[in-house]
């Protein structure tokens, strides 16, 4: 274990970020591989590809519901230095992820299909995303058992295993996907069902490489078998802190899919520069997400341990490193965009979309980095449910103003675009003004024993206006 207690916050920030941050460039990469190759497939495979992606937001999800309550109760509990805690929790955490990947791969095969045809813009789009989804439904539903494992060791202050079996898998994957999907040295292409083969595959290697690490190595929390029997209380409070953050990615799911159905009447091309365009922009924000993923762990074991100053110092200098990292991905979005998506397709019809996409949803970039921020604090209280709120307006604010403009004559894509940026800055707003309240009602020290408050208390005031 790491202690997050002690020492410069900064430093412990981007000590953890750095690392975060090329696991998950790694986790990006089994998207940006495959839509490599898949877009020498044309434009309808790259629109089927893009739509059947929608579906692994449900997997973010239900991941984040499992992760987010992990990192939260065993940073807690780390804080605490309380390591029976800590071991409890994870495996409670690892008993959740065998019933969430059964529950995915029946879900996937039952319903994937249909999903994928109801949004996709032609037949032959439908059935690109379609074989795709089918074979990297058994990867989505692995992904479970990562993130319990990784969410465990981030709770910790670890990270470092992780990243190293995010490289692992993303470097098999990059191997195998030319191989499966155009045939190399085979001569057998698969296609879209390659790609999603591809990627089943990387992720059951990793899942494999952790656990050795964890059965091995890992000596703060171990996997205990006679811990995988259902408790009931910490089940409850893993799904209290994490089904409010399940419940965002849910919402952005919807919210994609609502995106994808107003759009298809413009075609194929439309969809595939879109799916490009949302792509890259995941890829540019990894190094802010990194730093929201350090949040939880830094400020929930000061917050475990009581050091209230330090959670609030947490947000500030988190805030700060993340509208810098945001401002400058918006000017290089303002200057070069159609670089982006050129790098995946030459078409000019998608690069025309996916770049315009890029330009005009990179102003609300900052105000981006503010709601993640906002979001890693809020899993380090303990009370996400804050976060769903600020998130839950959007369904208000976007999806149903969307909905009704694509009813509209002469209606365009670039209107979803900008009304994509004044909601996301309405959100990022709403986010500081509930957490500036969570701030008041968590970082308020109840007095000590002796009369007075904690030494490590921090004033309301202060702890509000950070």
């Amino acid at each position: 274990m790491k202690d997050l207690t002690q020492g410069s916050i900064t430093r412990q920030l981007v000590a953890m970020a750095v690392p975060i941050a090329i696991g998950m460039l790694f986790q990006t990469l089994y998207f940006l591989v495959d839509l490599y190759f898949v877009a020498r497939l044309g434009d309808g495979a790259i629109a089927g590809v893009s739509t059947a992606g929608t579906v692994t937001f449900v997997i973010l999800a239900l991941t984040q519901m499992l992760g987010v309550g992990t990192v939260a109760l065993v940073s807690h509990a780390a804080g605490r230095k309380d390591q029976a805690e800590a071991n409890l929790v994870f495996n409670q955490s690892v008993l959740l992820s065998a019933i969430c990947g059964v529950l995915t791969l029946a879900a996937g095969f039952l319903v994937g299909a249909p999903y994928v045809r109801a949004l996709a813009a032609d037949p032959a789009a439908a059935a690109a995303g379609v074989a795709y989804l089918y074979w990297y439904t058994p990867g989505l539903a692995l992904q479970f058992a990562l993130v319990a494992m990784g969410s465990a060791l981030r709770g910790t202050g670890i990270v470092q295993p992780t990243m190293i079996v995010q490289m692992l898998t993303v470097i098999l994957n990059t191997v195998l996907a030319p191989v499966l999907i155009a045939g190399w040295g085979t001569h057998h292409p698969l296609g879209t069902a390659g790609a999603g083969l591809a990627s089943s595959i990387a992720v059951a290697f990793g899942v494999v490489f952790l656990w050795i690490y964890f059965a091995r190595l890992e000596h703060y929390v171990g996997l205990r078998p006679d811990q995988w029997g259902p408790r009931l209380p910490v089940i409850r409070r893993i799904l209290n802190i994490g089904l409010p953050a399940g419940g965002e990615f849910l919402m952005l799911f919807v919210i994609l899919g609502v995106i994808y159905w107003v759009i298809r009447g413009f075609g194929p091309a439309a969809q595939a520069g879109f799916g490009v365009g949302g792509r890259v922009m995941q890829g540019l924000f990894l190094p802010v997400m990194a730093i929201a993923f350090a949040v939880p762990a830094v400020a929930g074991q000061n917050f475990g341990a009581r050091q209230y100053a330090r959670v609030a110092e947490t947000f500030r200098k988190a805030v700060l490193l993340s509208s810098v990292l945001m401002l400058a991905i918006t000017l290089l979005c303002q200057w070069r965009s159609e670089w982006f998506i050129e790098l995946f397709t030459r078409q000019p019809d998608a690069v025309a979309v996916g770049a315009g996409y890029l330009r005009i949803i990179s102003w609300n970039f900052v105000a981006t980095g503010l709601i993640f921020t906002c979001s890693g604090l809020f899993q380090a209280l303990g009370n996400t449910w804050p976060s769903l709120l600020s998130s839950a307006s959007r369904l208000l604010t976007f999806v149903l103003p969307v909905v009704l403009l694509s009813g509209l004559p002469h209606f365009t894509l670039t209107r979803v675009w900008y009304w994509s940026v004044a909601t996301v800055t309405l959100q990022a707003l709403t986010s500081l003004v509930l957490l500036r309240r969570e701030f008041r009602r968590k970082l308020a020290a109840p007095p000590a024993a002796t009369g007075g408050a904690p030494a490590d208390a921090v004033p309301v005031a202060s702890a509000a206006d950070g």
